[in-house]
């Protein structure tokens, strides 16, 4: 988590003065959740694609954008779990939600939804790289990619590349890539041995899959100049989901079990969670910007190996190759 400011430091601490550790608790609590989007911005005649929504922010999300008059388009492995969501989703909001099936640790399954996309989906006017996984054991994708830099980054890279001449289409449109503040100062890519199959380290490859996320974001940034396509990285907070379902396969059963005690308490809710990514998806404020990093609705500041142009150029031409776009151009 990011680092108390002194100001709210100070408020914490007036608050635990005059209501008492109970009443300090439920403030601590209450603010840990973070700001709400306030945009009350419509997407009427509008598609979102979103990946990995049938649960968690994902699915909170695609439930506040249709409320908003989008079509969403949801993307996902387990199919029969996307369309229970679906189909919860239509009867609130009454809109159109489209289901797909979506295996980013897969490039041929990446390669056969876009395929259906471009010529279902004409117009795509917002593309939220949602879906992830965190600290896994060692495994690989199909195509022998370790699984975290597979799914988070190479799965979605593949498919935000095969997708922009709908999103250009439908400039002005954004490409919203959800990350994490695991990108952490200590985090890097690890160039040497990109897939880690030397000395695996659940942690990581996860903060390496996130630190990539931010970068992709920024190169894209370039790579779109002119085009009206904008995009976003962010940090949704540390979130009540499914996201930490292996952690128990990669730490030992202490630091499992603190995890989820804690989460309890003082992690986020997917409605709170998922606020930051509706805010990049809808905020007129942030319109015009493009290849920034965002945290509870506002734009923050990542650390700066995440901006580092030589390694977001070297990151994109490195996925180029890894994914079989040589011959493409944006």
């Amino acid at each position: 988590m990011e680092w108390l400011d002194n100001n709210k430091v100070v408020l914490i601490a007036v608050t635990c003065s005059v209501v008492g550790a109970g009443g300090c608790l439920a403030a601590l609590r209450a603010w840990l959740q973070g700001p709400t989007c306030r945009s009350k911005a419509r997407l009427d005649g509008r598609t979102v694609v979103i990946t990995g929504c049938n649960t968690g922010i994902g699915k909170e999300t695609a439930r506040d954008l249709s409320r908003r008059g989008a079509r969403v388009v949801m993307l996902c492995r387990d199919l029969q779990k996307a369309k229970v969501a679906a189909e919860e989703i239509n009867k609130e909001t009454g809109n159109t939600v489209g289901v797909y099936h979506l295996d980013l640790a897969s490039l041929e399954s990446v390669r056969n939804t876009a395929a259906i996309l471009s010529q279902t989906e004409p117009h795509i006017h917002a593309l939220i790289n949602n879906a992830g996984v965190m600290m896994c054991p060692r495994w690989e994708t199909k195509d022998g990619f370790e699984m975290q830099l597979g799914t988070n980054h190479l799965g979605h890279f593949l498919l935000t590349l095969l997708l922009l001449r709908q999103l250009k289409a439908s400039a002005p449109s954004r490409i919203i890539n959800v990350s994490s503040i695991a990108h952490t100062p200590e985090g890097r890519m690890y160039w040497e041995d990109l897939q880690l199959k030397k000395n695996y380290d659940a942690k990581k490859a996860y903060c390496q899959s996130k630190l990539a996320n931010i970068l992709f974001t920024h190169e894209l940034a370039k790579q779109l100049h002119g085009t009206g396509v904008t995009t976003y990285s962010l940090h949704p907070g540390v979130v009540q989901t499914e996201l930490g379902r292996y952690i128990n396969q990669s730490v030992n059963g202490f630091i499992h079990w603190a995890f989820h005690f804690f989460g309890k308490f003082f992690f986020k809710t997917v409605e709170r969670g998922a606020q930051t990514t509706i805010y990049c998806t809808v905020s007129e404020d942030i319109a015009t910007h493009t290849g920034k990093y965002y945290s509870d609705c506002s734009e923050k500041q990542p650390y700066p190996h995440a901006v580092s142009d030589a390694d977001a150029k070297r990151l994109w031409d490195t996925s180029i190759q890894l994914v079989g776009l040589e011959e493409y151009s944006v």
